[in-house]
C-alpha cells in the first residue's frame, strides 16, 4: 500500500505523463460542491486533485467552497434541481458532503443518481458501521474519542463508568465541553444519556420524542452528570466548544476530554498537542459519530468523470490518506486499509457508530444540561 509520500510521488509523475497524451481541449472539468471546513478543501485541492488527475486521464476538478453559505450544498442542490426541471445544465457534478432527502422534493423528481457496485465498484468494500443508500456514499466519517495525556494517565478507561471513576479520582484534571457549543460536549453528554437509558442509542428516534417520557429518561443522565459536576475542571467551568477543549489538554491544565477524532489526530500530527497525547474510544458503547455523505446528480454533465471520482475517493489509496493527512475515519472497511495503519489505530476503531436524533431531542438535551447541570453558567 502507497504511503502519503508515495501517494503523491505517483500522483505527480503520472500527471506529468498524462498532460503529454491528453491536450488541455480533451480534460473535462468536474465542478466539485464542498461543504467542509478549510482542512477538507485543502485536502481535496492539495492531495486528491493531482491523485485523481493521474488514476483517471481526461478528467480533473474544480473545487467551490460553500461552507458559510446559506444552506451550503443545499442551496447548489435546489439549483440542481431548478435545472433537472428546465432540462438546463445544472453546473454540478459531485457534492463532497449533503444529505440527499434534506434537499425537498429532489428524491421524488430523481435527482440523485443511483450507485452500487457495478458503476462504483469500491462500494464493495464499504465500511459496515456506514449506513449507505443508493443514493449518498459515506466517503469518511468522524467520532467522538477520548483524548488523554499518557504521561500522566497510564491506563485510559474503556467504559464509561470507568472514565467517570477517574474523573472523581482525579478532580480537576476532566471537562468536556458545553452540548450546545460543539459537538465533542454534546456527544459525551449523550453518552452519559445513553448509559443511564441501558446503553440503548436505539431509545431515542426522530419520531418518538415526547415531552414528559424524555424528560424522564434525560433525568436519569442528568443524575450521573450532576453527580461529576463538582470534579470536573474548574469545579464546572467547562469549555466552550471543540477548540477551548483541545487548548485546555494541550496546556496541561486537563489531562483527559472527549475530542472529535479528526481534530484530535491532526493535532498530534502537526504539534497542535504533545506528542504523549492519545486517544481511546470506549468499549462498551462509543461516543456517538457520523460519515460525510457525498451524492452525484442525475443530471451531471459529465456522469462518467463523477463516478470514476466516486470510485477514487473509495480507493484503498484514498482512504489511507483520509486517516493519515486529515484524522477522519475510512469509508472503507478497515481490513481494506494497510494492516500497520489498523493496528495504530485499533483502540479507536469502532464496533458500531451510535447516532442521536435531531430536532426536539437535541433541544431538550441542550436545555435540560443548562437547567440541570450546569446552573452555575449562564446560557448566552
Amino acid at each position: 500500500m502507497l504511503s502519503r509520500r508515495q501517494f503523491l510521488a505517483t500522483s505527480a509523475a503520472a500527471a506529468t505523463l498524462v498532460s503529454t497524451r491528453v491536450s488541455a481541449a480533451d480534460i473535462k472539468t468536474l465542478q466539485v460542491y464542498i461543504d467542509g471546513d478549510t482542512n477538507i478543501s485543502d485536502w481535496w485541492n492539495n492531495i486528491l486533485k493531482p491523485a485523481f488527475e493521474a488514476a483517471n486521464p481526461g478528467h480533473t476538478f474544480n473545487v467551490t467552497i460553500t461552507r458559510g453559505v446559506a444552506d451550503g450544498n443545499g442551496t447548489i442542490a435546489e439549483r440542481a434541481l431548478a435545472a433537472l426541471q428546465a432540462k438546463a445544465d445544472p453546473q454540478v457534478d459531485y457534492f463532497e458532503e449533503i444529505e440527499p432527502a434534506s434537499v425537498a422534493g429532489s428524491v421524488e423528481a430523481g435527482l440523485w443518481l443511483e450507485t452500487a457496485d457495478s458503476n462504483v465498484p469500491n462500494l464493495k468494500m464499504i465500511n459496515p458501521a456506514a449506513v449507505q443508500t443508493p443514493i449518498r456514499l459515506p466517503y469518511r466519517g468522524s467520532q467522538v474519542l477520548i483524548a488523554y495525556d499518557s504521561a500522566k494517565v497510564a491506563n485510559p478507561p474503556k467504559t464509561f463508568a470507568d472514565l467517570v471513576a477517574w474523573a472523581k479520582a482525579n478532580p480537576g484534571r476532566f471537562t468536556y465541553g458545553r452540548p450546545d457549543k460543539g459537538g465533542s460536549g454534546s456527544n459525551f453528554v449523550i453518552r452519559a444519556i445513553h448509559e443511564a437509558n441501558g446503553q440503548d442509542p436505539a431509545a431515542f428516534t426522530k419520531d418518538n420524542f415526547e415531552a414528559a417520557k424524555a424528560e424522564e429518561m434525560l433525568q436519569k443522565g442528568w443524575a450521573i452528570l450532576k453527580d461529576l459536576h463538582p470534579f470536573t475542571f474548574g469545579e464546572g467551568t467547562y469549555p466552550a466548544g471543540n477548540s477551548p477543549a483541545l487548548q485546555l489538554l494541550a496546556q496541561g491544565a486537563v489531562d483527559m476530554i472527549p475530542a472529535w477524532s479528526d481534530m484530535a489526530l491532526q493535532a498530534i500530527n502537526n504539534g497542535g498537542l504533545p506528542e504523549t497525547v492519545k486517544v481511546v474510544q470506549l468499549q462498551d458503547l462509543a461516543l456517538c459519530g457520523g460519515f460525510a455523505y457525498s451524492a452525484i446528480p442525475s443530471n451531471a454533465t459529465d456522469l462518467e468523470g463523477a463516478l470514476a471520482l466516486a470510485n477514487f475517493m473509495l480507493s484503498p489509496e484514498t482512504q489511507t490518506s483520509c486517516v493519515r493527512d486529515i484524522g477522519g475515519f475510512p469509508g472503507i472497511s478497515w481490513d481494506n486499509l494497510p494492516a500497520d495503519l489498523k493496528a495504530e489505530y485499533i483502540d479507536v476503531i469502532p464496533v458500531s457508530i451510535p447516532t442521536f436524533p435531531s430536532g426536539d431531542w437535541q433541544t431538550a438535551k441542550n436545555d435540560g444540561w443548562y437547567k440541570n447541570v450546569a446552573t452555575n453558567i449562564v446560557r448566552d
